[in-house]
């Protein structure tokens, strides 16, 4: 039997992104010899989804939120032998969802002799075979299926993914974390939710990140879980039977794991980020000319989502809650 050719994979961004890719990864590694250059977290998420692909540990300077341009900070040592663990592996092909430049020289750099991208801002003489054909703003997972089909793989679109059967847990899963603040719907609001919940006899589980712990104890929460890695996370989603939550990685988590989500959008476009399980739901968040501004806002406040009150989402919140979780 002959070795299986040998493919990288691009995806040097948040949990969210990474779980959007998912997959993706696990289709490729069904055919190929998969290599994935992706934060450290990748590991914890290789483990659960995709046991077979290799993960190259790596975070890129020009991820961060800010101060990302200060060269003289970046890992350039790092960043060498970086180059020469993927040059030495001898890639076949190389393939990024991103419309990214940064990528695309990556994946060159890798010496890969295949490289597969969208283009943009020069980047397509970087690539042996541009991508083309989607809307800037098409679904994360139009994109990686687009690569997909590329690479002769069969990827389904976005509403026909199986998701896992769910558990016999019925717990509603309240997340109230995201990576960065302009996506954090205000806390207020979800304890109102939750409060609202369990006056309907739901049983409900807060989660949040370690910086918002402090403020759910003093508001009366006892038993709030912060998650310190994916691991913990993963305990607490495998125990929901609903998830609600800010447009951040968690969402995707739990899509990922079978946990239908109901997603709070802010700056953030549904039809490109939203959780890909098929009882996803979501709440648009205010218009704004802007939108998707990503994690930056032009205002003081990012009004499309701080203007999202909760009696508005409540009645989709109950129904969505009656669908997917018990209640006494």
């Amino acid at each position: 039997m002959s070795a299986r050719e040998r493919l990288l994979v691009l995806e040097l961004w948040g949990v969210g992104d990474l779980t959007l890719a998912s997959p993706f990864l696990a289709a490729a590694s069904r055919r190929f010899a998969v290599t994935l250059l992706a934060k450290p977290f990748a590991d914890e998420l290789r483990r659960r989804f995709w046991p077979e692909v290799e993960v190259i540990p790596f975070t890129a300077p020009w991820t961060a939120f800010q101060n990302k341009y200060q060269l003289h900070r970046w890992p350039w040592r790092r960043m060498k032998i970086l180059r020469g663990q993927l040059v030495a592996r001898q890639f076949d092909f190389a393939v990024s969802a991103r419309r990214d430049p940064r990528d695309h020289l990556l994946m060159r750099l890798s010496g890969a002799k295949q490289r597969l991208g969208f283009p943009r801002l020069g980047g397509e003489l970087l690539l042996t075979k541009p991508l083309a054909g989607l809307e800037r703003h098409a679904h994360r997972h139009d994109h990686w299926r687009a690569a997909a089909q590329a690479l002769g793989l069969d990827l389904p679109p976005r509403g026909q993914i199986p998701a896992p059967e769910p558990l016999p847990w019925r717990t509603v899963l309240i997340h109230s974390g995201a990576a960065q603040p302009v996506r954090v719907w205000p806390l207020e609001r979800f304890a109102e939710l939750a409060a609202r919940l369990r006056r309907n006899n739901f049983q409900v589980q807060i989660v949040c990140d370690p910086a918002q712990k402090e403020w759910w104890l003093n508001h009366g929460e006892e038993s709030v879980q912060a998650p310190a890695n994916l691991a913990t996370l993963f305990g607490a989603l495998d125990q929901a039977g609903a998830f609600i939550g800010n447009d951040s990685g968690p969402g995707h988590l739990a899509a990922l794991c079978g946990v239908p989500t109901f997603t709070i959008f802010g700056n953030q476009l549904p039809g490109f980020m939203a959780p890909v399980h098929p009882n996803a739901e979501w709440s648009e968040g205010k218009p704004c000319p802007h939108k998707p501004c990503f994690d930056r806002c032009r205002f003081a406040a990012p009004h499309c989502l701080l203007d999202v009150a909760v009696d508005e989402v409540w009645p989709r919140v109950e129904k969505f809650a009656s669908l997917h979780a018990a209640h006494d």
